[in-house]
């Protein structure tokens, strides 16, 4: 089959000598983009096959991804950080190959691009959003890479108090007059809540010294005074000024 996109970075490349020799949790790619026979067992010194295999995606166990794929020739040293692809069955070391394939692996958090897919082509051809990474034989290697996707960090957990709060609970609206637009919305949304809804009020210790020492007796003898008696204490009917007004003579008004 053709290699497709995973859905989740690979977590490891390798070669295996049949398809049925990949073993469990690994997909040979045995054909190319153009449906030719993908068997690349010569470039690798293999007599009988070689196909590319990949493993991961979706499904795979937590581990190390695979963040970059290298094809090169057998006089070329390793490079730093780099491990030879597995081989399966395990070919004996001192077999001469043409070609060696190198992966990179790495954790999750410290990747910021991974690879999601391995195709082979034909030499002549390119693929669209696709690294080449080497030509073996008459094929040529893509590799496409995306950013990893980290999970978000668990968050702290809600306290008992934020909960049991409800948007539908009349209570928390704090006694704000509104209109019956937003009567309309505070059952599904927000608008049913203020900045200072479900916090208690509490005086500051600074204040509390203050209103101790303060005399409780003068407060005692405060009273309340409603709006008609205070119109009727305040009344003025403003006569003088009226009187004085009708002395003065027709031109001064």
């Amino acid at each position: 089959m053709a290699a497709t996109e995973a859905a989740a970075p690979l977590s490891g490349v390798g070669l295996a000598a049949t398809p049925e020799a990949a073993p469990a949790g690994w997909t040979a790619i045995t054909a190319s983009v153009e449906g030719a026979a993908a068997n690349l067992g010569k470039g690798f010194g293999h007599k009988g096959g070689a196909f590319l295999c990949v493993s991961g995606g979706a499904e795979a166990a937590p581990g190390p991804v695979v963040t970059d794929v290298l094809v090169l020739s057998e006089r070329s040293p390793q490079p730093p950080g780099y491990t030879r692809a597995p081989e399966f069955p395990e070919l004996r070391p001192g077999l001469s190959r043409k070609k060696r394939l190198y992966v990179k692996l790495s954790p999750p958090a410290a990747a910021a691009t991974a690879v999601f897919a391995l195709q082979l082509s034909s030499r002549s051809k390119a693929l669209p959003h696709h690294m080449k990474i080497g030509e073996v034989g008459n094929f040529a290697i893509w590799c496409k890479k995306g950013p990893v996707v980290r999970a978000p960090a668990e968050g702290q957990p809600l306290s008992a108090g934020l909960k049991q709060l409800s948007l539908s609970d009349q209570s928390a609206r704090g006694g704000v007059r509104r209109g019956p637009e937003h009567e309309a919305l505070a059952d599904s949304s927000i608008y049913g809540l203020s900045a200072m809804d479900g916090v208690p009020f509490a005086l500051h210790p600074r204040f509390q010294s203050k209103l101790r020492s303060s005399s409780t007796g003068s407060l005692a003898d405060l009273s309340v005074k409603s709006l008609a008696y205070i119109e009727r204490e305040y009344d003025y009917g403003f006569v003088v000024e009226r009187t004085a007004a009708a002395r003065l003579p027709p031109g001064v008004c």
